[in-house]
């Protein structure tokens, strides 16, 4: 069984995040969906909330030969998260430029600690390369419309949150 691990703090979860999402279930037989524990990032929602939206998300989604989608809340190292759920390949979501600079880093460090697991990138589509959770969060927290960005739940959990 192929087992991919889409890792990330998804505070909120994004039309962006979800395309990935979308696109790496077609890959593997199962995929992991690493929701992080990041209290130093200091995320505007619990990790309840953001499992359960995740969850909303996935559920609606039409993963037509693709796999199974599960959603795994983790605190450890991300390269003890995927040995921990089984995977052979971590996915991540490239924007930019500056998002591979970044992940080139990573990808390095996660080598050295387990050169068996690949890591794969996943161009987001040009139709939410802008789309960033921390952006979403100051526009809604502005009072401004983010529906575009993100799914009709999470726009009312930020509306919630910013009322």
């Amino acid at each position: 069984m192929r087992i991919g691990l889409y890792p990330g703090t998804f505070d909120p979860i994004t039309l962006g995040h979800i395309d990935i999402i979308r696109r790496a279930s077609t890959l593997v037989d199962r995929l992991v969906i690493g929701v992080a524990i990041n209290r130093d990032k200091g995320p505007l929602f619990s990790l309840k909330e953001r499992v359960a939206m995740i969850e909303g998300a996935a559920a609606r989604l039409d993963v037509t030969g693709g796999g199974q989608i599960v959603v795994h809340p983790f605190e450890n190292l991300l390269i003890d998260c995927a040995r921990d759920v089984g995977a052979q390949v971590i996915v991540r979501g490239l924007r930019a430029v500056a998002d591979f600079e970044y992940e080139f880093q990573m990808v390095g460090m996660n080598r050295a600690l387990d050169a068996s697991i690949e890591t794969v990138f996943l161009m987001a589509d040009t139709g939410h390369q802008a789309i960033a959770s921390k952006l979403v969060k100051e526009i809604a927290r502005l009072s401004g419309d983010v529906s575009k960005f993100v799914t009709p739940d999470v726009n009312a959990a930020l509306v919630s949150k910013f009322r």
